[in-house]
């Protein structure tokens, strides 16, 4: 005879509370030093293994500071989290109200700054002492959700037996942590936390995945924030000779001129207007920016001191570089077709060449003066402390080798520049090609 299914909400809640009594006993052992009959599970485990000398007793609740009214309400103002709330509230408060869950919005110290949910879902946070302002850290509240994601730096689900206090042993909670994209430094957690029998297998994987969501809002705003800085930079590198670059707050590169890009500098955690000394830069002056900085080498290469040395080199046929060389800065970047081209072209023309000149060299047109100016303006973000311009040529004082193939027919050989062909094709005739230039010699 077959029997009738079993309810499975009511098994679940037998499951739970049978648990929590077999695990009471643990509780009472753990800080005593002695050894339980029942160990918890691994995160329980190893969640208790570090909060036992920190947590008065299995049947104190949640202990702690909490936050008044006040000083809540300062946390949620300066809080980076406050900005990926849409986030959080589209993709967890849904599955809130449709039961007796709680969503929990925690900081980086495992305080309370933001609670959700349905009708009973923050009373019952309320009965348990979860209120806002309260701290769930793990050494306050040992395995609990949002302290124990912040502890581990994972996503977590601690069922009502794993909980340390024993207050809390009729609450499941599901946590993810949230870090900062700019700097990987930990935010704060966002939890679910409600009755075991209402929690579905799926909550864990639902809210790591909307942690991953707020994540990538905090990355887009964070791209959105570095292009404003580069719309505000842009006319002010524009205006600047030599070495510069424009920096976030957290390092961050939003416009660079003269030097190779870094993705991100290194900055000193107090950086004030003046000058300071920044890894890989070394003595640096530093400006202020509307959301962040711009810095100048003060020990760059320069042209105007004759310290800078600069090397074309143009001996291999597929692969071309200029090094520089000085100072505090060395480096080598390589080149593509156009660039090898049009410093080669004045490298040849010591003296300068117009715009226009400049133009017929490259495309056999002099009228094509925007497209050389754009690629002027390319070359001068890795090379702008050794180019002048009106006319456009190396700076006076720039110590220049170029460097060119022994077969006069490998300069360059994919090149259909008017002036790199009539140079290549007049070498090749006999005419010996320059293997340096210095200031006024021509090859």
């Amino acid at each position: 005879m077959a029997h009738p299914p079993m309810d499975v909400t009511r098994l679940a809640a037998q499951k739970a509370q049978a648990a929590a009594r077999a695990l009471d006993g643990t509780g009472a052992a753990t800080p005593a030093g002695q050894r339980p009959q029942n160990a918890p599970r691994t995160v329980a485990e190893g969640s208790w293994s570090r909060v036992a000398r920190g947590v008065a007793g299995a049947g104190h609740g949640p202990r702690g500071d909490l936050l008044n009214l006040e000083e809540t309400e300062r946390c949620r103002r300066t809080a980076r989290l406050r900005h990926v709330l849409p986030v959080l509230h589209e993709g967890l408060l849904p599955f809130a109200d449709s039961g007796q869950h709680t969503v929990l919005v925690a900081d980086a110290e495992g305080r309370v700054l933001w609670r959700e949910g349905g009708a009973s879902g923050p009373r019952r946070a309320d009965g348990h002492g979860l209120a806002d302002g309260v701290e769930r850290r793990e050494g306050t509240s040992g395995p609990a959700g949002s302290g124990t994601s912040l502890a581990t730096r994972r996503p977590v689900r601690v069922v009502p037996a794993g909980h340390f206090v024993r207050t809390l042993r009729s609450w499941a909670c599901v946590s993810a942590p949230i870090t900062d994209p700019r700097d990987g430094r930990l935010l704060g957690a966002v939890d679910v936390s409600g009755p075991l029998e209402t929690h579905h297998p799926a909550t864990l994987a639902l809210v790591a995945s909307v942690a991953k969501l707020a994540e990538a809002r905090l990355r887009d705003l964070h791209l959105t924030s570095l292009e404003r800085l580069r719309a505000v930079a842009a006319p002010v590198l524009a205006r600047t000779g030599g070495h510069a670059v424009a920096v976030d707050d957290h390092g961050w590169t939003a416009a660079v001129t003269g030097m190779p890009y870094t993705r991100r500098l290194a900055l000193p955690e107090s950086l004030a207007p003046g000058r300071a000394r920044l890894p890989n830069l070394g003595p640096c002056s530093v400006e202020p920016l509307p959301g962040g900085w711009l810095i100048r080498p003060c020990a760059e290469p320069s042209a105007a001191s004759g310290t800078a040395r600069l090397v074309l080199d143009l001996t291999r046929p597929h692969r071309w570089t200029v090094a520089v060389s000085g100072g505090t800065c060395s480096w080598t970047h390589e080149l593509s077709l156009r660039h090898a081209e049009l410093l080669y072209l004045l490298a040849l023309h010591r003296t300068g060449r117009s715009a226009a000149a400049l133009a017929a060299d490259l495309f056999g047109d002099p009228a094509r003066t925007v497209t050389v100016r754009a690629e002027i303006s390319r070359v001068r973000r890795r090379l702008g402390a050794f180019l002048e311009h009106r006319p456009y040529r190396f700076a006076e004082g720039v110590d220049l080798d170029v460097r060119l193939p022994d077969d006069p027919l490998d300069l360059l050989p994919h090149s259909l520049a008017p002036g790199v062909v009539r140079t290549r094709e007049t070498s090749a005739h006999g005419r010996p090609a320059a293997t340096a230039c210095t200031p006024g010699e021509h090859p």
